[in-house]
């Protein structure tokens, strides 16, 4: 009924919006412009209410959609995205990263008095512990609004997971080496319900996301990896600069806990923005005519519908992260400088080649898919499941778990080749599960694009819940099964 000069009648794609085209002209006359004139008037209003641009030239002609979106200046939204990407991983991050505390210090022999199995496999128990009530969370985040409207689910996950990361600076200031178990349970509790919050909150941020053009939801996976990026490099300062590990881990979940207040504030300031106003408009105009065309009544949003259009990204999102965690920490922090002349010395190794280099090239390959989107939609499943082979790469490098024997034989000693294949893994992680990101928004209607985001985040946790739960695999291999070399 409305055309835009130029353009088709149908409303624009959502990546399109921030653009400015011409305004709309009445082809069937003023009469058939609009069913009802005061329809129209409330469209103007609410247009006008959330772009905020003044009034339409005439009563019976309203601009385009895209004449009325406001641009979001100076990236606000982009980086408020970006931070809430950050703060989505960090807790994960800040846990993983100080590895060194828990297993070197808190339930070490030397601290304790005692060996434990605690220390032996610390991360997959943390990893068991952390993805599991996130995984179950984010999954029931899909189907019902836990604690509420997106705002209550935000703004409640924050605060638990703030509260949980002073009692963990708490412990990290007490000396428990009287009561290593109590200790290492207590961390597994806390564990659990960091992430019961985190995965709330992750799943949360990604349907907000997905409201908006596909980039923003780049920003969330962007953030993310700048996360580990940042977590690497405060690991690093602290080591260089702190006395023992204990110091440096408590600067670590202090450093995550002014991340998340900063998320904690920036997310109200989001209504205040043009730009996130316009579009949680469309949103609200996508159930608004599905309302009309159901004669008021909400139609039930169709789960499975939505999940078979979206399956292609969603199992790319699944698999970059079942192959990247499947490696990435477990298997690639116990892995050894095989040369004693490698120019990165033993005190920094782990935290160079392991922790940095994996989050910083996870960062740049999202950067990366931000201008080249390529592979497309159709061929990124071929990459993606080619990445299978870094598992075997890994293990048959000089990996050793802590506390056992390595029968298996080393096949690669040479530390460059291993360092390659650490930059590689991050960038493909990074570059491959930011363009499933975006593609996956693009294979449902704008109304759905909510529950798209939502059905893409617990994907994206399902795959890092596998990944971690076949890493337990290798340290029984490389110690039991043994191989001779002829």
């Amino acid at each position: 009924m409305f055309d835009c000069v130029g353009k088709t009648a149908p409303l624009a794609s959502v990546e399109d919006l921030s653009h400015h085209t011409t305004p709309c002209r009445t082809l069937d006359g003023p009469s058939e412009a609009i069913l009802k004139r005061e329809e129209d008037k409330k469209d103007k209003e609410d247009v006008d209410a959330i772009a905020g641009e003044g009034e339409m030239d005439t009563p019976h002609h309203f601009l385009c959609p895209k004449e009325k979106a406001a641009h979001d200046r100076f990236y606000v939204v982009y980086l408020i995205f970006l931070l809430h990407g950050m703060g989505t991983l960090m807790p994960w991050n800040m846990f993983i990263t100080a590895k060194g505390y828990f297993v070197d210090y808190k339930m070490s022999k030397d601290y304790t008095g005692e060996e434990s199995d605690y220390a032996t496999n610390f991360l997959a128990y943390i990893g068991f512990a952390a993805q599991v009530p996130n995984l179950v969370f984010n999954w029931l985040n899909v189907f019902i609004q836990i604690g509420g409207n997106l705002t209550r689910r935000i703004v409640w996950s924050i605060f638990i997971e703030v509260l949980v990361f002073i009692l963990t600076v708490v412990l990290a200031m007490t000396d428990s080496s009287a009561w290593p178990g109590i200790f290492f349970w207590t961390t597994m509790a806390t564990v659990v319900l960091l992430n019961m919050a985190c995965g709330i909150y992750q799943n949360s941020v990604y349907g907000m996301a997905a409201k908006l053009p596909f980039k923003y939801t780049g920003a969330v996976v962007l953030g993310s990896n700048i996360s580990g990026t940042f977590t690497a490099i405060i690991s690093i300062i602290s080591l260089a600069v702190t006395p023992n590990v204990r110091t440096a881990a408590i600067y670590y979940f202090i450093t995550a806990l002014f991340i998340l207040l900063a998320c904690f504030d920036t997310y109200f300031a989001l209504p205040l923005n043009r730009f996130y106003r316009y579009h949680e408009l469309l949103n609200q105009k996508g159930h608004q005519s599905k309302l009309k065309e159901n004669l008021g009544v909400l139609p039930q949003t169709p789960y499975f519908a939505i999940f078979k259009q979206c399956l292609p990204q969603l199992f790319n999102v699944f698999f970059v992260f079942f192959v990247s965690l499947a490696v990435f920490p477990a298997v690639h922090s116990d892995i050894q400088r095989s040369d004693p002349d490698f120019f990165i010395g033993e005190k920094y190794f782990t935290a160079v080649t392991c922790f940095l280099t994996f989050n910083l090239f996870a960062m740049l390959g999202c950067t990366t898919a931000a201008w080249i989107q390529w592979p497309g939609p159709k061929y990124l499943i071929v990459p993606v499941v080619l990445r299978v082979f870094f598992i075997p790469f890994f293990v048959v490098c000089n990996y050793h778990p802590q506390n056992l024997e390595r029968v298996f034989p080393v096949l690669i000693h040479n530390d460059w080749a291993y360092w390659v294949a650490a930059i590689l893994l991050g960038l493909t992680s990074g570059h491959f599960s930011s363009l499933a990101m975006m593609y996956y928004p693009r294979m449902v209607e704008s109304h759905y694009k909510v529950t798209a985001g939502m059905y893409a985040a617990a994907s994206l946790i399902t795959g890092i819940f596998s990944g971690i739960l076949f890493t337990m695999l290798f340290p029984w291999f490389v110690s039991e099964v043994s191989w001779e070399l002829s």
